[in-house]
């Protein structure tokens, strides 16, 4: 084991990716609207890179906002140290076996206190702080104000056991001393909170605003109960991370994070939060009371970088990470169940990487779709959520839209090969939602067989289509072409 730390500096990352041509510069944006839709603009774009947002109207130069970080394969395998992949389906694979190796060896890497790092190069104490001068965006016209955390990593501990937890949750600026946490029911950060309110304590709360990507992807993902985020990104590095202990509250927070707000949420202190924009492309619920952070010390970087990344229609900031991770752990999912000769999964964008998620599989025997489909629609990585679940040949690309729907128009048939079902996982994020008429959320499942029919796969028509030597070919000698 490498016995080297890392401080998680966002600015190392920055200029591996500016030297691999995936980072992109835009002067000037506002922080209201402007900086959102360029962002969303942005990665509607095929090949679209990171963008760094400085000189932004209203703050000091230097004090900046960077989006769309894991928004491409390349950006993704460097965030996740992962080699370089030529397809998403490369990505997938290299990814696949990650999870369970980095869980088992968690332990291995618990975070190492340092005295000094770069997020201490300017601190801002009691009186003094004054979040106002750090760029907060309004992403979307209809939001309920200016939000300063949406990439960023909420860093709290469990009242008895001492466990840190680190979780993404978005943050919206109140007032100069004071941000919204909004943090959803279930999440571990919730059920830390509702510890300290049983036992009427003021709950510590310290929240990174930009730091390496890879801590804000691990906060947003399913790490297990009683893991902290914070071994498990050193496993994922093979290396600890360095990080310094906040007067405040004495939690952790990487020794090279760009900004970093250190408070507490008192009992019953609320402010209205929201509303916002939701990742799958809707409003799905207005605007209510959250927990407020009264921030006591900020500490920061000269010409601090915050890390935003706001939801929207997908294809949105982060939702092509959503789709790489949840896809490598559907394979497992169905690898795992039994379920043989699986090529290739692939849970799409539009979905939210969740609502229309698709495999190929080279059939084997009779009812090997079925089985496949149903697993993936109902399997535990994919029941909450999940709408429509399709099954391929391995001819079909699961990742490309176009592929997969002529599959679906040309190789199912509506009564034959559809299967529902009824009351299914669901959530109160769906906005068919509208629907229930109780506080239960159910959903209904569809699962597509789109492969050949299994008893005339030796005559079903044969497909019209380039042979892959000739392509291969072609390409090779016509390079200017493709």
């Amino acid at each position: 084991m490498n016995t080297a730390l890392n401080s998680l500096d966002l600015r190392v990352w920055l200029e591996h990716i500016q030297k691999l041509g995936e980072l992109d510069f835009c002067l000037g944006a506002k922080a209201d609207l402007e900086i959102g839709a360029i962002s969303q603009l942005n990665v509607k774009r095929s090949n679209h890179k990171a963008l760094l947002f400085d000189e932004i109207p209203g703050y000091s130069n230097g004090y900046r906002v960077i989006t769309c970080t894991t928004g491409s394969k390349r950006r993704l395998a460097s965030i996740l140290r992962l080699p370089d992949p030529d397809s998403h389906q490369a990505l997938i694979e290299s990814l696949r076996d990650k999870p369970a190796q980095w869980q088992s060896t968690a332990h291995q890497y618990s975070p190492v206190q340092v005295s000094d790092g770069p997020v201490l190069e300017n601190t801002m104490i009691g009186q003094d702080v004054n979040l106002l001068q750090f760029p907060a965006v309004q992403w979307n016209k209809n939001d309920g104000g200016k939000y300063i955390g949406t990439g960023c990593s909420v860093i709290t501990k469990d009242l008895e056991s001492g466990w840190v937890n680190v979780g993404t949750y978005r943050v919206m600026l109140h007032d100069k001393n004071r941000v919204g946490l909004m943090i959803i029911p279930g999440k571990h950060g919730h059920i830390q909170h509702a510890k300290y309110i049983d036992a009427k304590k003021p709950f510590p709360v310290v929240i990174v605003l930009g730091a390496d990507p890879l801590s804000y992807l691990i906060s947003g993902i399913e790490v297990p109960y009683e893991v902290s985020e914070l071994n498990y990104m050193g496993a994922i590095l093979g290396q600890s991370l360095s990080v310094i202990n906040g007067d405040v509250t004495g939690l952790p927070f990487p020794s090279a994070a760009e900004l970093v707000l250190e408070g507490w949420v008192y009992p019953e202190d609320q402010l209205p939060e929201g509303p916002f924009g939701e990742f799958l492309g809707y409003y799905t619920s207005e605007a209510s009371l959250a927990s407020v952070v009264t921030v006591e010390k900020v500490y920061f970087r000269n010409q601090p970088i915050i890390l935003g990344s706001p939801p929207s229609k997908p294809p949105n900031d982060y939702s092509y990470s959503k789709s790489v991770m949840r896809s490598a752990l559907l394979f497992n999912s169905l690898v795992a169940s039994g379920v043989p000769n699986v090529q290739s999964v692939w849970a799409h964008e539009i979905g939210g990487s969740r609502m229309f998620n698709v495999v190929s599989i080279k059939q084997k025997y009779a009812g090997h779709a079925r089985q496949a489909g149903h697993i993936l629609s109902q399997c535990g990585v994919g029941a909450y959520m999940s709408r429509y679940s399709i099954v391929v040949d391995e001819d079909i690309d699961p990742s490309n839209l176009n592929e997969v729907m002529w599959a679906v128009a040309t190789r199912s048939d509506p009564v034959r090969d559809i299967d529902f079902i009824q009351r299914g996982v669901g959530s109160q994020s769906d906005p068919l939602s509208v629907f229930n008429t109780t506080k239960v959320h159910f959903a209904s499942k569809a699962i597509i067989d789109a492969c050949r029919p299994y008893e005339y796969l030796n005559n079903f028509p044969k497909v019209v289509d380039v042979s892959k030597d000739i392509e291969d070919l072609v390409r090779k000698k016509w390079p200017n072409l493709f």
